[in-house]
């Protein structure tokens, strides 16, 4: 009797969960007959929020690693459904600089979790064809986790289905000063071996110069747990953006958020592109595309 009731829930599982897919492929399929952005970028807010209301630990010690475990899957659904779709490159706001001056063992918490995740992301994005970036100022990460992440960038190199960009230890301005930097010290090689006779530097170099210079500027950012700022992220990327901000939290977002928002930016694509075109012509001329 057990074995057919478990036969029984298990057949029924089956069925809705095809019938889940077959109406997600028929709402994608409409998606599709519209403009589909080329990128996506997720602010993952709201996982505190959510351990409070699921009465989880902040500090990882008792069950805090749960909702690690829960945002990390959150957001390889996204990616499913972003690959599903056609939306080539998804960019995740994992850890922001600021994020250090939480309580120690919070962040170590993270950090063990984030570490283990790196483990799993290995074999998920090798099935799924999809290239993975690291960005944001590693140097801050232990070598442990910052070697983990170099060798997950390294071994997924050949891929293109699809480009995964991390943002780890990452805040906007920190990537504007590197860039900046970066950018200055080049020209001053470049004038000592008189390399370059200009002593102007280009925008250009310096956009070369950001961490995400691994990705075209995001066409659409989404924000979770209903906040309408982007917290230091894609600050200099995010001129033209689309910005979506939802009251759902990251571990409850589901396929109709994305839904949503990418109807959003269908209705509003006109403009953004208008602007984006206005704005190459300013400053690159007839070098525009």
């Amino acid at each position: 009797m057990e074995k057919e009731v478990m036969s029984s829930l298990k057949m029924a599982g089956n069925i809705l969960c095809s019938a889940s897919s077959f109406i997600r492929k028929c709402i994608f399929g409409v998606l599709r007959v519209g403009p589909i952005p080329n990128h996506i970028a997720f602010i993952m807010d709201g996982n505190r929020r959510y351990a409070k209301k699921q009465k989880l630990s902040h500090d990882g010690a008792a069950g805090g690693g749960g909702r690690y475990d829960a945002g990390f899957w959150a957001l390889m659904v996204m990616l499913l459904y972003c690959q599903e779709l056609g939306v080539k490159y998804i960019t995740a706001y994992a850890f922001s600089i600021d994020n250090f001056k939480r309580k120690p063992e919070e962040v170590e918490s993270l950090m063990a979790s984030m570490l283990e995740k790196f483990h799993l992301l290995d074999i998920l994005v090798k099935r799924l064809a999809v290239r993975v970036h690291f960005v944001g100022n590693l140097e801050l990460l232990s070598n442990e986790l910052r070697a983990s992440a170099m060798e997950l960038t390294e071994a997924t190199a050949a891929y293109s289905k699809s480009v995964l960009t991390i943002c780890i230890a990452y805040t906007s301005r920190d990537e504007i000063l590197h860039a900046v930097r970066e950018s200055c010290e080049q020209k001053r090689i470049d004038l000592e071996f008189d390399n370059d006779d200009d002593n102007e530097i280009k925008l250009m170099k310096v956009e070369k110069n950001m961490y995400m210079a691994v990705a075209p500027d995001p066409d659409i950012i989404i924000r979770t747990g209903g906040e309408n700022r982007l917290s230091n992220f894609l600050l200099w990327q995010s001129c033209w953006s689309h910005l979506h901000s939802m009251w759902v939290l990251w571990l409850e977002i589901g396929v109709w958020n994305l839904v949503f928002a990418i109807l959003n930016f269908q209705r509003n694509k006109t403009y953004h592109l208008e602007m984006r075109k206005k704005e190459k012509e300013l400053y690159f001329g007839n070098n525009a595309n």
